[in-house]
C-alpha cells in the first residue's frame, strides 16, 4: 500500500494533511526558500494536535547545502533541542563543496537523532553521481531520500526514480518528491515502483496545502 508524506510549511497545512488522512508530515518553515528548521514552540504546539509521525526539517537556511562551522552547530543544536518533543525523526542533508555527499557531517546528524529515523532530503537532487550518492548516504545511516531523480520534478526524474528503487534493493526508502501531484502520481507509482511519495498539496500558489488534493493523492 503506498503512503504520502505531505511537506508542511506551516501549522495550518499539517492539520490539513492530518485531517485528510496523510500517512506522515515533512514538517519545515518558509516556504519561499524549499524549507527550513521550523520553530520549536511550533512543533511543540502542533505534536499535541496530531498523531500521525512528524518529520522535523533541519536546515539553517535556503540556499546550497555546503554549511559552515557555525551553521553545522546549529543543525546539531536544533536537533538536539526538537528531539525532546517526541517527534518520529529528522530531514536534512549535507553536501561538501565539491557537491559530494558529506559522509562524516552527515554520520554526525544520524547518530545524535538516534533513535529516530532520518530522511537525505533533496540536497540529493544536486549531489554528483547517483549510484555513489545512493551508496553513500546508505552508508550514513539513513532510512528514507527524498528525491525527484536528480531532474528537476520527478515527471523527468521518473526512470532514475525507478534505477533507484531498484538499486536501493529494500536496503533505504525512496521517497519520490518534487512536483508531485495527485495529477501524475498513479503514472510515477506504475513507472518507479515507489512505495512512499511526497508532495506539499500546495495547488493555488499559496502557502497551504490544499485539503481536497491531499485527500486526492490518498485515494490514488
Amino acid at each position: 500500500m503506498s503512503k504520502i508524506e505531505i511537506a508542511c510549511f506551516n501549522p495550518e497545512s499539517a492539520i490539513i494533511a492530518f485531517e485528510n488522512r496523510a500517512d506522515r508530515i515533512e514538517l519545515c518553515d518558509e516556504l519561499s526558500e524549499g524549507g527550513t528548521t521550523p520553530d520549536f514552540e511550533t512543533v511543540k504546539s502542533l505534536r499535541t494536535k496530531i498523531d500521525i509521525p512528524i518529520f522535523v526539517m533541519i536546515r539553517p537556511r535556503g540556499g546550497d547545502f555546503t554549511y559552515s562551522e557555525a551553521e553545522f552547530e546549529q543543525m546539531k543544536t536544533d536537533l538536539t533541542s526538537l528531539k525532546s518533543l517526541n517527534v518520529d525523526g529528522f530531514v536534512f542533508g549535507i553536501l561538501d563543496e565539491n557537491d559530494e555527499v558529506n559522509v562524516e557531517q552527515n554520520k554526525a546528524l544520524v547518530k545524535l537523532a538516534d533513535p529516530f529515523p532520518c530522511t537525505f532530503h533533496r540536497a540529493f537532487d544536486r549531489a554528483t553521481d547517483l549510484e555513489s550518492s545512493l551508496e553513500k548516504v546508505i552508508d550514513c545511516g539513513f532510512k528514507t531520500i527524498l528525491t525527484s531523480g536528480q531532474k528537476s520534478n520527478v515527471s523527468e526524474g521518473k526512470e532514475n526514480l525507478k534505477k533507484l528503487v531498484e538499486l536501493s534493493n529494500g536496503r533505504i526508502e525512496i521517497l519520490v518528491g518534487g512536483g508531485l501531484r495527485s495529477t501524475n502520481i498513479e503514472e510515477l507509482r506504475e513507472c518507479t515502483n515507489a512505495g512512499y511519495f511526497h508532495s506539499s498539496a500546495i495547488t493555488d500558489g499559496g502557502a497551504f496545502a490544499s485539503a481536497d488534493e491531499v485527500a486526492a493523492l490518498k485515494n490514488k
